[in-house]
């Protein structure tokens, strides 16, 4: 397979380039010149307090981000894998500073896009990129309400609360009674800034105690009252 033909394959099925064809992007790619960068396991790819070298899409293999306190003491905030995006806040930032380090978990090959690649005018004025443009300013939007979400939920003092106005409000979403959750409970322990093992432990006594049932990311809420008066 081409190196070009790879870059499309997975560059299509991102949010960033949602509902671009596969022969739309080929040509996009000219107009957004990307930089395609090898990393090897443990290799640093962004390093916080670093200039920031563009918006970042892993093609292959597996990244983390994390960051460190004034301690030192080091947090994982995600892991990236295929198709995963990253940098996304700072592009349009006017402090172009990496504010996490992002290493390699595996070898990996990590397409960089200037921000000002896609916002500049296209010279054939694509719908394309048009396209783009509009998938970016989604994307920065989501992120921003759910930064907004993460900190309603911190204000609420337990982890218990927390998990039950964070249910609540997916089975309201969903409209549905039986619901899933769009977080895995390493994802769901990095939103809450707790272990894993504490959200699953906290999950199974609120099963036990008959507030919720649940089967994997498959959930139901059996006792919608008890669960407000946690909040």
């Amino acid at each position: 397979m081409k190196i070009q033909d790879k870059v499309v394959n997975c560059l299509v099925t991102t949010a960033l380039f949602k509902g671009i064809e596969k022969h739309e992007l080929a040509n996009m790619l000219n107009c957004l010149n990307p930089r395609i960068t090898q990393f090897k396991k443990g290799e640093s790819i962004a390093i916080s307090g670093n200039p920031f070298n563009g918006l970042g899409i892993v093609i292959e293999g597996e990244a983390v981000i994390a960051k460190e306190n004034i301690a030192g003491i080091r947090a994982i905030l995600t892991v990236l894998h295929s198709g995963d995006m990253f940098g996304e806040m700072i592009s349009f930032s006017d402090r172009k500073i990496w504010p996490v380090n992002v290493t390699a978990q595996m070898d990996c090959e990590i397409i960089f896009i200037s921000p000002e690649n896609i916002i500049k005018n296209c010279e054939k004025m694509c719908d394309s990129h048009q396209t783009v443009i509009y998938n970016m300013l989604r994307i920065m939007s989501r992120k921003a309400l759910l930064l907004t979400r993460k900190v309603d939920y911190l204000s609420i003092r337990s982890l218990r609360g927390r998990l039950c106005a964070y249910l609540i409000e997916q089975w309201k979403d969903q409209n549905t009674p039986i619901f899933t959750l769009p977080m895995n409970r390493d994802a769901l322990a990095d939103f809450f800034n707790v272990a894993r093992p504490s959200i699953s432990r906290e999950l199974s006594k609120m099963k036990e105690e008959g507030y919720i049932d649940f089967h994997k990311s498959s959930f139901k809420i059996l006792d919608l009252e008890a669960m407000k008066s946690e909040i």
